[in-house]
C-alpha cells in the first residue's frame, strides 16, 4: 500500500513489500504536524479567541481547522457534524494531495449519493483541539513565537467539545441535524448530546465507550511512557531537531502498540500466519516475520503525519472520558440525551468492547433500535472505518428517522 495516499485505518492489514519499505528510508521530521506555511489543502480555519480549560489553564489564541462538503440550506437545519478518531483529522472525504498526505478516511460513507449524502446534508468535520493537523495544539506557535510544546495545557474531552461548540456558534449553526463520531469521536458525540441536548437532533456513536476503563487507561499509559522515554523527546522540546533526530522511535513504538488493539487476532492470524517477510529466516538468522514488518512499517509511517506532543495531549484527553463524571453516573447522564440515537459496536473490538456500546444503548431514551447494533467483522476496532457498507446502511436509517 502507498503510505502517501492510503490510511492503514481504512483498509485490511496487508503484508509490506520492499517498495513500501523504501518509501520510509528517508529520515523522519521532528514532527509530522501540519505547520503554518504548509499547503492548506481543503482546510478552513476559524479563530475562537481565548480559551479556558476545565483545569483552569488558558490558551490566549485558539483556532480549529475544519473541512466541509455540501451546502448549508436557507433554514440552516441540514448541518451534520462528523468527529474523528484519536489520530484522525478533518479529511473525511477527498483525495490525497497538497496538504493532505492521505485520502479521506470515510470516502465511501460521505459524498454525493452516499449514506451521508452531501447533495442533501452540509457536512462539517473539525480537527480536534490539541491535534496536529491545523487546530491549535502543542506544535502550534504560542504568542511568544515558540511552539507551545510541553507548555500546552491538559485538555479533556469536554474541553474539545467546548471548542467545537464555539466553532458552531461562529458558523451560525444553532442545531445539528446529526452529530456522528467513531472511537474518540464517539466520546465527543456523547458529550455534545449531554452538554448541548437542544442542539443535537440525531446522534450516532460508533465503537466508543461510556467511560475510559482501567484496562484502557493501562494501555494508554504504556504508550505514553514509550513516547516520553525516547531520549529525543527531550521533555517535549524537540521541534528544532534535525531530520531523524526527533522522538520518532518512541512515537512509532506507541503506534505499533496501539495497532495491536485496533485490529483483531482473527485478521492478523489469517493474513500473516507465520509467514516470513523475506527469504531470510527469522529463526536465528536475522529475518523477520511478516507481521513484525507490518507493525514496523506502519509505526514509521505514522511519524510522518503525527506529532509526539499531540499524541500525549489527545491520549490524555481520551483518558478523561467519563460521560457520568459529576453528573450522577453514566446512566443518569445518558438519560438526559434527547436526540434520536444510533449505537454501533464491532464484535471483535478489543479496544472498546461491545459491552460499552450496549451499556450506552440501554440508557438512551430515544434509541432508534431496541439495542446497540453489533456488526460482525474480522477487523476489530477499525471495523467501523472498514465495514462501510453496513455502517452506511445504519447511518442512512438514522438520518431518515
Amino acid at each position: 500500500m502507498d503510505w502517501q495516499t492510503t490510511s492503514e485505518d481504512t483498509v485490511p492489514s496487508a503484508p509490506v513489500t520492499e517498495a513500501d519499505e523504501r518509501l520510509l528510508r528517508a529520515r523522519p521530521p521532528a514532527t509530522g504536524a501540519w505547520r503554518d506555511g504548509d499547503a492548506a489543502g481543503h482546510r478552513r480555519f476559524t479563530f475562537l479567541g481565548g480559551f479556558h480549560t476545565e483545569s483552569g489553564q488558558h490558551l490566549p489564541v485558539t483556532r480549529l481547522a475544519w473541512e466541509s462538503w455540501g451546502e448549508l440550506n436557507e433554514a440552516r437545519d441540514n448541518a451534520v457534524l462528523i468527529l474523528h478518531a484519536l489520530t484522525g483529522d478533518s479529511h473525511v472525504r477527498g483525495e490525497a494531495g497538497a496538504g493532505h498526505p492521505t485520502a479521506g478516511w470515510w470516502n465511501p460513507v460521505v459524498g454525493p449519493g452516499a449514506a451521508i449524502d452531501t447533495d442533501r446534508w452540509f457536512v462539517i468535520a473539525p480537527n480536534m483541539l490539541g491535534g496536529c493537523q491545523g487546530s491549535t495544539g502543542p506544535a502550534s506557535i504560542a504568542p511568544d513565537g515558540r511552539e507551545w510544546a510541553s507548555r500546552f495545557p491538559y485538555l479533556t474531552i469536554r474541553d474539545q467539545v467546548a471548542a467545537q461548540v464555539r466553532l458552531a456558534d461562529e458558523l451560525g449553526i444553532d442545531r445539528w441535524a446529526a452529530v456522528i463520531g467513531g472511537s474518540m469521536g464517539g466520546m465527543h458525540a456523547l458529550e455534545w448530546a449531554v452538554m448541548e441536548p437542544e442542539r443535537v437532533e440525531r446522534l450516532a456513536v460508533l465503537s466508543s465507550p461510556p467511560a475510559t476503563t482501567a484496562d484502557q487507561l493501562a494501555l494508554n499509559f504504556v504508550q505514553l511512557e514509550t513516547v516520553r522515554m525516547d531520549p529525543r523527546f527531550a521533555g517535549g522540546e524537540y521541534y528544532d531537531a534535525a531530520l531523524g533526530e526527533g522522538p520518532h522511535r518512541g512515537l512509532a513504538l506507541a503506534r505499533r502498540m496501539a495497532l495491536l488493539n485496533y485490529r483483531s487476532p482473527i485478521e492478523l492470524n489469517q493474513r500473516f500466519q507465520r509467514s516470513w517477510q523475506s527469504e531470510v529466516s527469522p529463526l536465528g538468522h536475522g529475518g523477520r516475520f511478516a507481521v513484525e514488518s507490518y507493525l514496523d512499517f506502519h509505526g514509521n509511517k505514522f511519524t510522518r503525519r503525527f506529532d509526539a506532543n499531540s499524541y500525549i495531549t489527545v491520549v490524555e484527553a481520551m483518558n478523561s472520558h467519563d460521560i457520568g463524571r459529576d453528573r450522577g453516573g453514566v446512566e443518569e447522564a445518558l438519560h438526559t440525551i434527547t436526540a434520536k440515537s444510533l449505537v454501533i459496536g464491532i464484535d471483535t473490538d478489543r479496544l472498546f468492547p461491545v459491552d460499552g456500546q450496549q451499556r450506552i444503548a440501554r440508557s438512551l431514551p430515544n434509541l432508534i433500535d431496541d439495542e446497540a447494533i453489533v456488526l460482525a467483522s474480522d477487523f476489530g476496532h477499525d471495523g467501523f472505518l472498514i465495514e462501510t457498507d453496513e455502517v452506511g446502511m445504519h447511518l442512512r436509517r438514522l438520518l431518515a428517522a
